[in-house]
């Protein structure tokens, strides 16, 4: 029986769904004699700290008295980067609101955050660097004037590329179309905000730190470090995590004194966000602005882009990543699965006052997605060519496939992912409903985005963006124990994914036994191998890969045995069904009985096998794309601006589906937080940089009301990229649905004449838009 590709239940719900999950918030709760700690926060975006006063009997921390702190450093060894060193606490400056000034110790949560209230705080404000125009202009003052800025004021990142056939090919072009493009600042927004929990023991100095992370090792690494203490000195445990999306990638300067305070202390600490910490000085993401040329021949084909891509990074950097992960991914992946062979981009981080930002699901690719696709939809319109048909002139059908930038795509199904929608969709049906509906005062419109999701990563792509910290590979540690059950440890670090049901689906099939005799250790440092968690639709692609090779030494291992036991030789050695036997007989020994003999009787073991079962095996591979393509229908009101999403259609192509109801809850998931992404969320500051989003009456992600049914039709392209043939899926939903609810919306309103380039594409900037075409239809009467 093969349990790969069975849609199994995942073993991580049934806690869950039984509210026997434990949080880091439980093990607060239940930590005997805990602290807490509530920190001081700065309320404006910019300023020079002058004083800090608080009454005596309150506990509190500040740059000044926070022992043994260095700030946290993460860099790219390459010219054109700036590195940016970022406090703990904030000691002469602040440079975002919400940025951490001091914290309090109270016996309570409740207590801390009152105390907290008494510790005042004078700071001489000063004008605040917003906006990305604001950071560029000559005149700008540096958000970091205490460091070189050779690249200018806020430039901390500057990267350039050029084919050298991009002029040529621009003016020998039959259109060129040249578009701006704007994606605005969002919140991952996880239902459980950050939190952690550190206990010191005296007795041996070490210091245990529950954490909501995705990273545990790199998190151990990084406090380790920051403290100056060795990593022996640090175990870090990630118990259930509430969603993180990237927010919770990247190490917190509160951890970092949760841990200090902690052993300063010698108490047990907690910190628990509440929502208005995690919307405002939690990493934040996206904030990009695009200038795109396209050139086309008269026939559609996509010759050249030539683009300028802005991101605003906020006031620090971070860690492991750095701020360059967001323009450095846009710079590199801009071209897409296309066939284009001319591409110049220059890709800068700017500096600001804001909040800095992180990874979030997808990183740049909605961005870029968004204006890749809005192109080809401009185009199509202009040149008389269908959207499909546009796109299928311009995708690749042979493979690999290179893009300009020398990223090699390995094969897919881009091409046949448009003929599956066009099988779905009746396109000739749907233009004369739109066309009977605008009869009626109704707009509809209908939007297609194809893309390439970029997964697996191994440490050969990190290392490409010349990374101090270069992530990559995965370990596994196998141990088939004296009963014949196996456990499986990891680096990586899941925090919903279902990954324990798809690892032990692998392992099942690989060692011949049923998943439920196969637990996954993670999440514990002291119990896993080092690994660099979970992120960036890698962990099945990785880990699955670890696993994989580590059984098949551990089966190597297992027949040798089982030949010795059996009087055979290890090539005639069949494992299935938990019995390992001679092929072609009824001779065999079951896998309890054969791994009792290799723990308790040693003596019985072939020459050179020692005793135990056991393997370890370490994956890195370069990595895979997976594909898809998104078609999404909508209805807009022009008077209020409302956008009616009434189908999407998601045409993906994983590979392999280890267990496809995972992925098609990734693909669910990452689908709606790129309705997300196009329509509702955005992070508003005003001039003075104070967040206007400070809730979830003001931050809107989209309820089960605003999500239409979602209808998923899966292709498979298995390849050796990836040893398990399973590809990444994590991101891909909230890549491609930005991009197909944008064109859907333009679509509808070409009567009018608006084009959407902007998202989230809200009412009032979708009303802004109709009243300025009503207004130049106006002027030109």
């Amino acid at each position: 029986m093969n349990w790969v590709g069975r849609s199994l239940p995942r073993v991580e719900d049934r806690a869950l769904l039984q509210g026997q999950g434990r949080y880091v918030a439980d093990i607060a709760d239940q930590t005997r004699s805990c602290k807490h700690l509530a920190f001081v926060r700065s309320p404006v975006a910019a300023g020079r700290i002058v004083s800090i006063s608080y009454p005596e009997d309150v506990v509190v921390f500040t740059a000044d008295n926070l022992p043994t702190v260095k700030p946290i450093r993460a860099a790219l060894d390459r010219p054109d980067f700036v590195p940016i060193e970022t406090p703990v606490l904030a000691s002469s400056v602040v440079r975002h609101s919400g940025e951490p000034i001091a914290l309090v110790v109270g016996d309570t949560r409740a207590e801390a955050e009152d105390l907290a209230e008494q510790v005042v705080v004078e700071i001489d404000a000063t004008d605040p660097v917003i906006r990305i125009a604001d950071a560029l202009d000559p005149g700008a003052v540096s958000v970091h004037s205490e460091l070189p800025m050779p690249m200018g004021a806020n430039v901390v990142l500057d990267a350039h590329f050029s084919t050298e056939g991009l002029d040529a090919a621009m003016l020998a072009a039959d259109e060129v179309f040249e578009l701006k493009f704007r994606s605005h600042r969002q919140s991952a927004l996880p239902i459980e905000a950050r939190g952690a929990v550190a206990v010191h023991d005296i007795s041996n100095g070490r210091t245990t730190l529950t954490a909501s992370t995705q990273m545990p090792h790199v998190l151990r690494t990084a406090v380790s470090d920051v403290l100056g203490f060795p990593e022996s000195e640090l175990r870090v445990v990630v118990p259930e995590v509430g969603g993180a999306f990237g927010q919770k990638m990247c190490v917190p300067r509160e951890y970092v004194a949760v841990v200090a305070v902690a052993r300063h202390l010698k108490t047990p600490v907690a910190w628990i966000e509440d929502r208005l910490e995690n919307l405002l000085a939690s990493w934040h993401s996206r904030d990009h602005e695009y200038e795109i040329r396209g050139a086309f021949s008269r026939d559609g084909r996509l010759l050249a882009i030539d683009a300028d891509l802005i991101c605003n990074v906020g006031a620090y950097s971070n860690y492991p990543v750095t701020f360059g992960v967001e323009p450095l991914m846009a710079f590199a992946e801009l071209p897409g699965p296309y066939k284009l062979r001319e591409y110049r981009v220059r890709s800068r981080a700017v500096t600001t006052n804001l909040c800095p930002i992180a990874p979030y699901r997808g990183v740049s690719r909605p961005a870029i997605t968004m204006a890749l696709e809005r192109l080809m939809d401009v185009a199509a319109g202009k040149l008389g060519i269908g959207a499909l048909e546009i796109r299928r002139i311009n995708l690749p059908s042979e493979f690999p496939h290179r893009m300009p930038t020398g990223i090699s795509i390995d094969p897919g199904s881009y091409v046949e992912s448009l003929d599956v929608v066009q099988q779905e969709f009746d396109l000739q049906a749907f233009r004369v409903r739109q066309k009977s509906a605008l009869t009626e005062g109704r707009f509809l419109g209908v939007g297609v985005s194809v893309f390439g999701e970029r997964t697996g990563y191994g440490t050969p792509a990190f290392a490409a963006r010349a990374m101090e910290i270069t992530p990559g590979y995965e370990t596994a540690h196998l141990e088939m124990n004296p009963s014949g059950d196996v456990t499986a440890r990891i680096g990586a670090s899941p925090h919903g994914q279902g990954l324990a049901t798809t690892l032990s689906q692998i392992l099942a099939d690989e060692l011949g036994l049923t998943p439920d005799r196969i637990q996954v250790v993670h999440g514990d440092t002291d119990r896993t191998p080092y690994g660099w968690g979970t992120f960036a639709s890698r962990s099945l692609v990785l880990a699955g890969g670890a696993v994989k090779q580590a059984a098949a030494l551990l089966r190597d291992q297992i027949s040798r045995i089982a030949a010795e036991l059996l009087e055979a030789r290890d090539e005639d050695i069949v494992i299935e069904a938990g019995l390992a036997k001679v092929a072609g007989t009824n001779s065999g020994v079951p896998l309890d009985d054969l791994a009792r003999v290799a723990h308790h009787q040693a003596h019985r073991l072939p020459d050179g096998v020692e005793p135990g079962l056991s393997a370890v095996s370490t994956y890195d591979p370069s990595g895979t794309f997976s594909n898809a393509c998104h078609l999404a229908v909508v209805e807009v009101d022009t008077i209020t601006g409302h956008v009616d999403l009434q189908k999407f259609l998601v045409v993906e192509d994983a590979g392999q589906l280890v267990n496809p109801q995972i992925v098609e809850g990734q693909i669910h998931g990452g689908v709606v937080q790129g309705i997300a992404n196009a329509l509702y969320e955005e992070l508003v500051h005003d001039d003075q940089g104070n967040l206007l989003a400070s809730s979830l009456m003001d931050y809107l992600p989209p309820t089960v009301m605003e999500v239409p049914e979602i209808e998923i039709h899966h292709l498979a392209t298995i390849n050796d990229s990836s040893i398990t043939g399973a590809k990444g899926i994590g991101e891909g939903g909230t890549i491609g649905a930005p991009a197909a609810i944008l064109n859907a919306i333009s679509d509808a309103l070409i009567p009018l004449g608006v084009s959407v380039n902007e998202m989230p594409a809200t009412p009032s900037r979708l009303r802004a838009l109709i009243r300025e075409a009503e207004a130049e239809k106006v002027m030109a009467i």
